[in-house]
């Protein structure tokens, strides 16, 4: 199949653009390298089934193809309060132009919205009918809520149009082609802790967060575009679940570091909880997480070495 990924040279969209081409398909590649780094798709440029296209999905395109993966959007609250009216106009503008080219070209497609669209819950684990508990004028809004309304933008062409459409809440995921400076948890906790330096928690530590590895999460989002129903929003994302102060423990331990924790003030609309109930993933898409949280992060923090 020819397959575009929009934010194909970012963190996720790398490893999932990686695991199409393996997989025998087309792969176009549609990043503006906001986010993204040429370096991680670097080795797939020379494969005759790949094509980069330098694109910033605001503005319209047209694309012939027979899949869209939807993952064009900063998802690090650095980056994505970097320039919040940016990252509102990727979520709507770039929705909708995307679900244009589906339109045009009859092709499925699959938006990866955030386990953000539940704010702040007050019930957990999250599963997909709760409606959340956002604030809708945060620090965070311009995400959690530009989210929100992209699922809005695939339900509603799906109603009105007969869209082909998928939509995967992700939770916290980590791995290989995640940026140094992403801002947060993992990647903060593994360059303090190589680096020597001290182990920043905001708040108390005793927030959580549930860690799911990239591996996972890409072959979760293949088997949600090719599952043959259109059952609404589906949690992806490791149920299990860990404190800050639990994760630092485990980042100090496995890379050997004397790193202290310290503790500063916590960011505003910070979540207290996340925990995915992934009922409907195990049941419709036979899939749940198979990598320990130890041995994702080993691999993980090699790869942070490396690329120091």
């Amino acid at each position: 199949m020819n397959i575009l990924v929009t934010g194909g040279s970012g963190f996720i969209g790398s490893n999932l653009c990686e695991k199409l081409l393996s997989q025998g398909n087309y792969v176009i590649c549609l990043d503006n390298n906001f986010t993204g780094k040429i370096k991680n798709i670097k080795h797939l440029l020379s494969n005759p089934n790949f094509e980069f296209i330098r694109h910033d999905i605001t503005k319209e395109i047209f694309i012939e193809c027979d899949q869209i993966y939807h993952l064009a959007c900063p998802a690090s609250p650095k980056d994505y309060q970097y320039n919040s009216i940016k990252t509102i106009k990727t979520n709507i503008l770039g929705t909708l132009n995307t679900l244009g080219i589906a339109k045009r070209t009859k092709a499925r497609i699959l938006l990866t919205s955030t386990s953000e669209v539940y704010g702040n819950p007050l019930i957990s684990p999250q599963h997909e009918e709760y409606f959340g508990n956002v604030n809708p004028i945060g620090i965070r809004s311009c995400y959690d809520e530009g989210k929100r309304l992209a699922e809005t933008l695939m339900i509603e062409y799906n109603r009105n149009c007969n869209v082909d459409v998928r939509i995967a809440r992700i939770f916290n995921t980590y791995g290989p082609n995640l940026k140094k400076d992403d801002g947060r948890v993992v990647s903060n906790f593994i360059n303090q802790a190589i680096e020597g330096k001290d182990i920043t928690i905001y708040g108390y530590g005793s927030q959580t967060r549930s860690f799911c590895y990239v591996d996972d999460m890409v072959n979760g989002l293949i088997k949600l575009m090719n599952n043959e129903e259109t059952i609404g929003p589906i949690n992806l994302g490791n149920p299990d679940e860990k404190t800050m102060n639990e994760l630092a423990e485990i980042v100090v331990n496995l890379t050997g570091s004397k790193s202290k924790i310290i503790f500063e003030g916590r960011p505003s609309d910070d979540p207290d909880k996340r925990k995915p109930d992934i009922t409907k993933a195990k049941k419709f898409l036979n899939w749940e997480p198979t990598i320990d949280l130890k041995d994702g992060l080993k691999k993980t923090i090699e790869y942070f070495r490396k690329n120091k």
